[in-house]
């Protein structure tokens, strides 16, 4: 498994859905439909993405990455 930051490539809003779906070595489109479906369930997924947003350091930011 891959460190948990936010890809420079295959962004659509921040990163986020890729990020976490190149840690769990699965694919961002499937990613983002399954945060797309949890959204139809009650519960606090906008905030825990911004939330994400915030805390996911930033792969072109990273020390680690340049």
């Amino acid at each position: 498994m891959s460190t948990l930051v936010r890809p420079r490539d295959n962004r659509w809003i921040a990163g986020v859905c890729s990020g976490l779906a190149r840690r769990f070595g699965m694919s961002p489109n499937v990613m983002r439909l399954i945060f797309l479906i949890s959204c139809l369930l009650p519960g606090p997924q906008f905030v825990i993405y911004i939330v994400l947003w915030v805390l996911m350091p930033d792969e072109s930011k990273s020390p680690s990455y340049n």
